[in-house]
């Protein structure tokens, strides 16, 4: 294909409201680097950190919920990125990226040209901090919410799939943080309970728990019950309803806030807890002679091993994976789409078209 020196997309321009989203027509289209492939975007999704990011609620100002932050201003000098490092401003966001090579840097063959791709979301990078550091596509450098993305060839992982752009475009970030979540654990054919299982990571990691043998509670709203229990959910709670004591091998958790010590009363002798997320607020109280008397392990989960998504693009191509797709949006709806996702009445991904 001829290669436009413009493109259109959506940069962010500071931490705040949706208003901070700026449409612009006259992006300069990105030059792939030596080791780089240069790739024409057909699909990306909405995602929390994408939000999060915009709205500054990884800042350790910010001590409410997701819903609480949205409005929120951040405190002055403080961090909106996750990183704990500022953001380069202006930034074009979107975690997700599916899409085709359509040009390669110096280093990389030719013979990619063409090839349908999923970008790495979490890429391991080199640095002096220690073995977990990682770069984040749609933060650290720009990501999927414009025509065309550049990233390392390293990072475009090839896919072959009869799911449709779209459909592969809901994988990179809430499978891949699913997956490292289980592998972190090393869930087996246990009980799990999965807290916001509507949501892309929660419905992810029900599959995915799932496909290895677990028995699997889905913590979610009574409305969407009825469809968790069809995608595999041996039982559901209703949010409000008591959390067995002692019940669960692990859990997986998405959510925090004021329920979170109700979840580690429900783990058993012995039980795991992890977490990736905070929607309800990232502030909790422990009682220590729970976590040493029960000789409970609680982890944290962002970095992920290089090949997570490898691992989760060999489901799909086995059809160990369905799609969950809860709504579709062109990509100059993006702000239309964050309100749907921020609303959180759906099941799944909310998907974005880009071409």
């Amino acid at each position: 294909m001829t290669i436009p020196a413009k493109m259109s997309g959506f940069v962010l321009t500071g931490h705040g409201g949706p208003d901070k989203l700026e449409w612009r027509t006259d992006l300069d289209v990105p030059q792939p680097g030596a080791d780089e492939v240069l790739i024409r975007v057909h699909a990306s999704s909405v995602n929390n950190t994408d939000i999060n990011t915009r709205i500054g609620w990884y800042s350790k100002s910010v001590t409410g919920s997701t819903s609480d932050a949205t409005g929120a201003t951040l405190a002055d000098g403080a961090v909106g990125g996750w990183s704990g490092t500022p953001l380069a401003l202006p930034r074009i966001q979107g975690a997700d990226c599916c899409g085709r090579i359509v040009a390669v840097g110096r280093d990389v063959p030719q013979s990619r040209i063409g090839e349908r791709v999923l970008v790495r979301s979490m890429q391991s990078a080199e640095a002096t901090d220690g073995p977990f550091s990682i770069v984040t596509f749609g933060t650290e450098c720009d990501g999927g919410f414009a025509e065309f993305a550049r990233t390392g060839t390293a990072q475009a992982l090839p896919v072959t799939s009869d799911w449709t752009d779209t459909e592969l475009a809901s994988i990179p970030c809430a499978y891949s943080t699913a997956e490292g979540m289980l592998q972190r654990i090393g869930l087996a054919a246990e009980r799990v309970l999965i807290t916001g299982a509507s949501g892309g990571v929660g419905s992810a990691a029900l599959q995915l728990a799932k496909r290895r043998g677990a028995h699997v509670t889905a913590l979610t709203s009574a409305e969407k019950a009825a469809e968790l229990r069809a995608l595999g959910a041996d039982d559901t709670l209703d949010r409000p309803d008591a959390l067995p004591p002692g019940s669960f091998d692990a859990i997986v958790d998405l959510v925090g806030g004021p329920r979170w010590p109700d979840m580690i009363d429900a783990l058993q002798r012995g039980g795991r807890y992890i977490a990736s997320g905070a929607i309800a607020g990232p502030l909790v109280q422990l009682d220590l002679r729970t976590l040493y008397l029960r000789d409970l392990t609680l982890y944290g989960s962002t970095f992920q091993r290089d090949g997570i998504l490898a691992d989760v693009i060999g489901y799909v191509e086995r059809g160990e994976l369905r799609p969950m797709i809860a709504a579709e949006f062109a990509l100059k709806d993006l702000k239309a789409a964050q309100e749907a996702f921020l609303a959180k009445s759906h099941i799944g991904k909310i998907v974005i078209r880009n071409l």
